[in-house]
């Protein structure tokens, strides 16, 4: 839905928007705009002649209102994490709008279990406010430490706690938005229960900036829990993490809040890779899952309750060993484990990832259609895929053959994502479960959403962002 002139940003029109801001907030040397249009994957390298980093929802009203009117595009951006090219300017015509000066926490309210922030605030920073209010922010992402609640919000970010706590959109009350127009959407309520009218905020929420910059939120915050226990768990196959999982969601209920799937090769690869990473186990096993289980009663009752888990599955025969965390230590480093596996293939040359979701049930089927075609297609590849075995959102990365030439293997990305796709609808799934669409996998969505859903989708653009200024390029 590319609308607007692809002519690069005027030196004039570049001053009028700086203007905007003190002096300080607006980027445009080359040195000082590089980290803005190089995301960490490498596959998107963009270019834009201004980065603007507004510190007040004022300010970004006003950027936006000027883009309206000179009819300038504008890509909004967090903490440049993601992972499909929606952060990523595309030209010298387009401005980035950076979020990461609006980052204050605006209110804790320990009552009504909220929390006001910002869009710009890190989500790490998010947790440690609501760890100091003695509550819980759950959503819990590999990259925590960089990745800004707006981008979370943008994308609809999952993460590791979905199984308990549901998607960032589960975790949203109210949010706040700066419309292409300039206006400002006033919707940050703290309300459970509001029934007037359309939910503009779960429109806003995972729409990737194309239709507003969402400058705030208010997120839902929930008691700490007493007692987490974790165990790394080794087993031959899918299917038995599958009867685990069965077990565990029976015994457990909604104390069980982590259930991760990898497999032994992407250990391998983060233990050569990730300093200090040690094999949890004491040999190797073909799969392994990760366990979390939280009590809001004490310790003893978490590890009650995950021992009589590991327990019957040892009995049934569903697990080959398993490791329980015995210190705070020790489960951070079983955390660690699993969170580095995406980083670790990197080293292994070129990687062809994809980020889907099938029904719980048929993700061990997933796997063995997917693997075959895959080893069919490219001899020698490395599957590892890794995930939220949980909610069915597979991690299905492949890595490149040992010795393969890297740009050769990357040049069958579209190729590859073809045969894993096809895999992925025959069994009712998504093909983007958590990471969004942005540049990636705009045309395929085009391909494949279904008309009629297609055709709301861009009647509701066009009615946002008539003149297609908002992240062009991008989702649509």
């Amino acid at each position: 839905m590319d609308t607007i002139d692809s002519a690069a940003l005027s030196d004039d029109l570049r001053a009028r928007f700086a203007s905007l801001l003190p002096s300080g907030r607006a980027l445009i040397e080359p040195g000082d705009i590089a980290p803005f249009v190089h995301e960490e994957r490498d596959k998107f390298m963009g270019r834009t002649r201004l980065v603007l980093r507004p510190s007040t929802v004022e300010e970004v009203s006003a950027i936006l209102k000027l883009a309206s009117e000179t009819r300038t595009p504008v890509v909004p951006q967090g903490g440049n994490t993601g992972l499909v090219g929606g952060q990523v300017p595309r030209s010298d015509a387009e401005i980035v709008l950076s979020l990461q000066k609006l980052d204050r926490i605006r209110e804790v309210d320990p009552v009504g279990r909220t929390m006001t922030l910002d869009a710009g605030v890190i989500l790490k920073r998010a947790q440690e406010a609501a760890d100091d209010a003695g509550l819980f922010f759950p959503l819990s992402l590999g990259s925590e430490g960089s990745c800004q609640i707006g981008g979370n919000l943008a994308a609809n970010a999952g993460g590791t706690a979905v199984l308990a706590y549901g998607n960032t959109r589960d975790l949203c009350l109210g949010v706040e938005a700066v419309l292409p127009s300039g206006e400002i959407f006033h919707g940050l309520r703290r309300l459970k229960k509001d029934n007037r009218g359309y939910d503009l905020r779960n429109l806003l929420i995972g729409s990737e900036g194309t239709l507003a910059v969402i400058t705030g939120a208010v997120l839902k915050l929930f008691p700490k829990p007493a007692g987490r226990e974790v165990a790394y768990v080794g087993l031959s196959s899918p299917r038995e993490a599958l009867k685990l999982l069965t077990r565990a969601e029976a015994l457990a209920g909604g104390r069980l809040t982590a259930f991760e799937l990898m497999p032994r090769i992407g250990l391998e690869f983060t233990i050569r890779h990730t300093q200090g990473a040690r094999d949890p186990l004491s040999q190797p096993y073909p799969w392994y899952v990760l366990v979390e289980i939280s009590s809001p009663v004490s310790s003893e009752d978490a590890r009650t309750v995950l021992e009589g888990i590991l327990e019957g599955a040892f009995e049934a025969g569903e697990v080959e060993d398993a490791a329980v965390a015995q210190s705070m230590a020790d489960a951070a480093t079983f955390w660690r484990m699993r969170e580095e596996m995406s980083w670790a293939q990197k080293p292994e040359g070129g990687s062809i990832k994809h980020d889907v979701s099938v029904p719980v049930a048929l993700v061990p089927a997933f796997l063995e259609r997917a693997n075959a075609l895959v080893e069919e297609a490219i001899p020698g590849s490395r599957v590892v895929s890794f995930g939220h075995l949980g909610d069915g959102n597979i991690h299905y990365n492949i890595s490149q053959p040992v010795g393969a030439d890297k740009e050769a293997f990357l040049a069958r990305w579209g190729e590859i994502n073809v045969l894993v796709h096809g895999v992925v609808a025959e069994l009712g799934g998504s093909f983007s479960a958590e990471h969004g669409i942005g540049q990636l996998k705009r045309d395929e969505l085009a391909r494949t959403k279904d008309p009629a859903e297609l055709a709301l989708m861009r009647g509701i653009k066009g009615l946002f962002d008539p003149y297609g200024i908002m992240n062009p390029g991008k989702l649509l």
